[in-house]
């Protein structure tokens, strides 16, 4: 028996929905540290005057460092090198980051010296000598290293045989470190003038200066040795972590920390599915409001594309983190859209082809909406990919994720959602009843702008300068109030407590002003379980000062729950800054190469303008609001980059199509036309994705609200920018620079829909 195309795509969209389900059961979900709870580190490798911090030193690093987290016996913990020089370490559960930082991040230079002699005043040392304090505060002067911790293969801290109390470390020494050992034994046992003393020095410190006893200088030292000091049981643990991991090739900084409480990330949880199940259910009644029975099928549909996108995410052994899940619902929008943009089309085919029937009507509507639905899912992912790249963290995390989404949504819309759709349309029942298939009509909104739909590219300079208007009153709130950058871009620390006492943001400042931190900035926030907390941004504090934060808000709160830290170094976030700034440059310039190769460069400079002007809009309306922006913003920005262009995709392209129909068209009531005909589409879709995003805003929490809120203002101003001031531009330029046939006539035999007609009867196109 001969496949049709229908029936590959019906045992297409068989297995991938089966391998999907197979891969959601057999594979558990790698669950982001905002999401699980724990500690993530992020340290840089220091040059030094004898070893430069490239990918080798930084590699070594990484291995003496996973030596010291597996000591610390942290549960699945993932580390793994970030760019040249940094390491990026990931503790789930552990919630004490000062602790862990300080074991993990010591430069641990373990240093094994011969005591020479006390140190005189006035002493000069020779090369490779030095002079420290021992315990009891005695200046000794050292000779040159005999050995450093390379030469240990094991330290564990343990109690002496009735020493009840005392805590030492014994030392193992590898086959490197024995002779080495043997020898300085032996010559400290001949200095009687430094009394027979070695030193064990630590961090240019001397941790501990034993003298030798007798049996060990009969011995000649031996393959072990114990370290004595005033050492507590945690203290000795400590030093046995740093000394079995060995001395790190390189210094190393902490440049960010950040720390989740575990009841955050799963109220995080809780809401995030929430506000998706609302929002998706929402946005089912709707499209089956609108388009009956094919949009019960792309309901069904939306199901199969959240088993795929997931599956899909944990077979990668993606990430999942807090602003991922938002990419994960964000994209049911762009899912919804490619099966807008199709039933739309298909209820044109059937207006002017009524007799023709239902199933054709459909498949038409399938291939005419291909290459808009292509073009602006490559512009989404495009923005997506630069998240990957450019962001860090949680934020690269939803790059991944809406990629994901973008690619399980074209799977969900236009394989599983036809296969349902074609199958509905065949029934007889049906095709004697087409009213409920949804696509016979073309309804109350179409024809409303058939019949009285206003002429919007015939003022097209009021319509430019109306948004360069705009565009200035953004500019003045950006430059003239000024962004408030959060820790993210700036650097400094952000803590954020749940108090067990209902308390006010500002007797918690007062309090916090008053233990000597007068800039801090106390702001209420909505904790993702529906509660208010206590969150304090400060410059970059160390985690005393945390500490004096925390007694200075429990005076007035009662006892506090820390439940979340952020520690960011002042470098880093102004390469954090620097990197929004290259991504939405990089996003602008990558789009606008796509644009102009699918359609000419006059009509893709119109498309980036207009986009542009919605993002500014967008970050103007936040610096007059006194938002935060971080990198959270960053990653709604480049979602609002993908879907404003791919509103401006859909009515080019319409133009594109129009113009290889009609004879001589005049430009602009080309242009004005193929406005009005997707409208119907551009008010669906919005409402559609502005159900998702208004359910993330309202119950999503204070970590999702903001996000969700840039990109419903993005998502509508978006909608105004595409109709009224990326026609106009693109009518204003293509006027002023039409269409050369000499330089373009490659691009047209390539793509003869690619050039549009100016109307004025020279045969010149655009």
């Amino acid at each position: 028996m001969t496949m049709t195309p229908s029936r590959w795509r019906a045992v297409a969209a068989f297995f991938v929905v089966v391998l999907a389900g197979f891969s959601a059961w057999h594979f558990p979900p790698n669950l982001g540290l905002d999401l699980r709870g724990g500690t993530q580190i992020v340290l840089e490798a220091q040059s030094t005057d004898r070893v430069d911090a490239d990918s080798d030193a930084t590699d070594r690093a990484l291995e003496v460092i996973r030596g010291r987290v597996d000591a610390l016996g942290v549960s699945e913990p993932t580390l793994a090198r970030s760019g040249e020089n940094r390491i990026i370490v990931e503790l789930p559960g552990v919630q004490d980051p000062e602790q862990a930082a300080e074991v993990i991040g010591q430069t641990a230079t373990l240093e094994f010296r011969e005591v020479v002699s006390p140190a005189t005043e006035g002493i000069e040392p020779e090369e490779g000598q030095t002079v420290l304090p021992d315990e009891s505060g005695q200046e000794l002067l050292l000779s040159p290293v005999a050995f450093d911790g390379n030469g240990i293969s094991d330290a564990t801290a343990a109690q002496p045989e009735g020493g009840i109390g005392q805590w030492v470390v014994n030392v193992d020494f590898s086959g490197e470190g024995r002779g080495p050992w043997g020898q300085l034994v032996q010559s400290a046992c001949a200095n009687t003038a430094g009394g027979q003393r070695i030193a064990i020095v630590l961090d240019d410190g001397i941790i501990s200066a034993p003298q030798i006893q007798p049996s060990l200088c009969q011995s000649g030292g031996g393959s072990s040795t114990s370290i004595t000091g005033d050492f507590s049981q945690s203290e000795a643990d400590d030093l046995a972590v740093l000394i079995k991991g060995g001395a790190l090739p390189v210094p190393v900084d902490t440049i960010e920390q950040r720390t989740i409480g575990p009841t955050l990330g799963a109220a995080a949880i809780d809401a995030s599915v929430t506000a998706a199940i609302i929002g998706l259910a929402l946005t089912a009644l709707f499209i089956v409001f609108v388009y009956r029975l094919v949009g019960f099928m792309a309901t069904l549909a939306l199901g199969t594309y959240t088993l795929i996108a997931y599956g899909i995410l944990v077979w990668l052994g993606a990430t999942l983190t807090l602003p991922g899940l938002a990419g994960f619902v964000l994209a049911i929008g762009l899912a919804i859209d490619a099966n807008v943009l199709v039933y739309e089309r298909a209820r044109e085919e059937y207006e002017e082809h009524p007799k023709a029937g239902l199933s054709p009507a459909l498949t038409t509507g399938f291939n005419k909406a291909w290459s808009a639905i292509i073009d602006s899912n490559i512009t989404t992912i495009l923005a997506a990919m630069l998240l990957f790249f450019l962001a860090t963290g949680s934020v690269r995390g939803f790059g991944v994720t809406l990629t994901i989404g973008v690619l399980a949504s074209m799977i969900s819309a236009l394989v599983v959602a036809r296969v349902l759709a074609e199958w509905a349309v065949r029934r007889r029942f049906v095709t004697n009843r087409p009213r409920i298939s949804g696509i016979a009509g073309t309804g109350r909104v179409r024809a409303f702008i058939n019949e009285r739909g206003p002429f919007i590219v015939k003022r097209a300079g009021v319509w430019i300068v109306v948004t360069a208007g705009i565009a200035m009153v953004a500019l003045v709130g950006v430059f003239g109030k000024g962004l408030n950058l959060g820790v993210d871009f700036t650097g400094g620390r952000i803590i954020e407590y749940s108090t067990t006492q209902t308390v006010d943001a500002e007797t918690v400042r007062e309090a916090v002003s008053d233990a000597g931190f007068p800039n801090a900035v106390v702001q209420e926030s909505s904790s993702d379980g529906g509660g208010e907390n206590i969150t304090v941004r400060t410059e970059d504090v160390d985690d005393e000062q945390v500490g004096q934060i925390r007694d200075a808000v429990v005076s007035v709160g009662g006892d506090v729950e820390q439940i979340r830290d952020e520690q960011v170094g002042p470098s880093l976030g102004t390469e954090l800054r620097n990197k929004a700034l290259l991504a939405f440059a990089i996003a602008v310039a990558a789009q606008l190469v796509y644009l102009g190769w699918r359609f000419r460069w006059t009509w893709a400079l119109a498309a980036q303008i207009s986009m542009a002007s919605v993002v500014l809009m967008v970050v103007g309306i936040f610096a007059w609001w006194g938002k935060t922006i971080d990198s959270v913003f960053l990653a709604a920005i480049l979602s609002i980059i993908g879907l404003v262009v791919n509103d401006t995709i859909v009515v080019f392209d319409r133009i594109r199509e129009n113009t290889g129909l009609r004879a001589q068209p005049n430009l602009r009531q080309l242009v004005n036309d193929a406005v009005l005909q997707t409208i119907p589409r551009t008010i669906n879709t919005t409402l559609s994705a502005l159900f998702i995003l208004g359910a993330l805003a309202a119950i999503g929490g204070d970590s999702l609200t903001d996000f969700s809120l840039a990109i419903i203002i993005g998502l509508s101003l978006g909608v105004l920018s595409t109709i009224f001031t990326a026609t106009s531009l693109a009518v204003l330029l293509e006027e002023r620079f039409p269409f050369n046939p000499e330089k373009d006539a490659q691009k047209r035999a390539v793509d003869p829909y690619s050039a549009i007609d100016n109307g004025r009867g020279d045969g010149a196109v655009v």
